[in-house]
């Protein structure tokens, strides 16, 4: 019982971070640049599946019932309905393929840049897909908006949430880092 609550907590602590993140944003003309995805790495590759994946609904949830979570202080389902509303609803998908490659396959940095970058590859895909029928873009013109001015943050992002996430497991979950390592 008091595993589960405390991972409730960090699910909960870290929907809320994924908030913060979502307004620190660059602002551009079809797709910000913000820090959400970093946020989305962390829950996974620290939480795991199940509770990396609850803490990205959470913040889906709150978003859609009115809760400005979303960048610019966005909220309804008018926000997932729009053309990045794939990008928020892939941030469930990266989180628990994070969580669950961080989770079977280890704590290495290794591990986690790889699982955070199929997250990421992921969450492109299905946001990328979503943009694509909700804007009715060929897929050339949405990598070029969507995808490739995003990489070189997102490598960045990857790399400072691995760094973050070694730190914060001896931290934030001591009993399960001192069996895996």
């Amino acid at each position: 019982m008091k595993q589960t609550t405390h991972s409730l907590v960090l699910a909960a602590l870290f929907a809320a971070l994924c908030a913060v993140c979502s307004q620190i944003a660059i602002p551009l003309p079809m797709v910000p640049i913000n820090l959400a995805l970093f946020a989305v790495h962390l829950s996974g590759a620290i939480l795991g599946v199940r509770y990396g994946f609850l803490s990205m609904l959470i913040y889906l949830i709150l978003g859609i019932v009115g809760v400005p979570v979303f960048q610019g202080l966005a909220a309804g389902p008018g926000v997932l309905l729009g053309p990045t509303g794939g990008y928020i609803i892939g941030y469930l998908a990266a989180a628990a393929v994070s969580g669950f490659i961080t989770s079977h396959f280890g704590h290495r940095f290794s591990t986690l840049c790889i699982g955070m970058g199929i997250g990421t590859i992921l969450c492109y895909t299905i946001g990328t897909i979503w943009f694509i029928i909700i804007t009715k873009t060929g897929i050339l013109q949405s990598l070029s908006v969507c995808v490739i001015p995003f990489l070189p943050g997102d490598v960045i992002k990857i790399l400072l949430a691995a760094i973050l996430a070694k730190r914060l497991y001896p931290v934030l979950l001591p009993k399960i880092y001192s069996t895996h390592g």
